[in-house]
């Protein structure tokens, strides 16, 4: 379903981020298209303690309240921006934060811009927002859109989805609202989540 856009977005952060794997993030670049698939989400809404929404609407948190499908964008660290996608009806603070991606199309241009080659280059969620150029300029985006767009895409036929508890928070820690496809390189949290994980490592959403 190449060009489709995601019509799961509306129906919460955990079923967001759950539906969002295997689905490409489009970015025009200077002209040029870049296509990356996500692996690795995690949700958040404003009921969840570890939520940039948890007390309420701000002027830094706003498109998070907004209609499904857009982007919020958050600078941290003082040096690197996060992609959110915002997921559910308008007015509850939800989204789903894009961990990390496994390019489809311009790789080169990755790497060039991340100034590196292979996994490193988009498996976290600051390192894909340098590799695609994304920053505050586009708050709010709506990503039906181009130059940041979303297209719907499966999964291939030998994928599945584990859920997981998030990764760096210290708030509501033990909840499982980070979903990964095991056995992607691309992922996030290191060597152990590069291959199938044991049994009862994680649970299967």
């Amino acid at each position: 379903m190449a060009g489709v856009f995601p019509q799961f977005l509306d129906q919460g952060a955990d079923a967001a981020a759950r539906a969002l794997l295997g689905c490409h993030i489009v970015r025009i670049l200077d002209g040029v298209r870049i296509v990356v698939r996500i692996v690795e989400t995690e949700a958040y809404d404003q009921l969840d303690p570890a939520s940039h929404t948890f007390h309420g609407k701000s002027e830094r948190n706003r498109a998070m309240f907004g209609p499904a499908g857009h982007a919020y964008i958050y600078f941290t660290y003082g040096m690197h921006y996060c992609l959110n996608v915002t997921a559910a009806a308008e007015g509850f603070g939800a989204g789903a934060l894009i961990r990390a991606v496994e390019p489809v199309e311009g790789a080169e241009i990755i790497e060039r811009r991340r100034e590196r080659t292979g996994v490193d280059c988009t498996n976290g969620p600051a390192k894909l927002c340098k590799a695609l150029g994304i920053d505050k300029a586009l708050y709010g985006h709506d990503l039906r859109l181009p130059p940041l767009s979303l297209e719907q895409a499966e999964l291939r036929p030998s994928e599945r989805i584990a859920a997981t508890p998030r990764i760096g928070i210290s708030k509501a820690a033990e909840r499982q609202r980070r979903f990964i496809i095991p056995g992607n390189p691309y992922l996030s949290h290191g060597p152990m989540w590069t291959k199938p994980p044991a049994d009862g490592a994680i649970s299967i959403a």
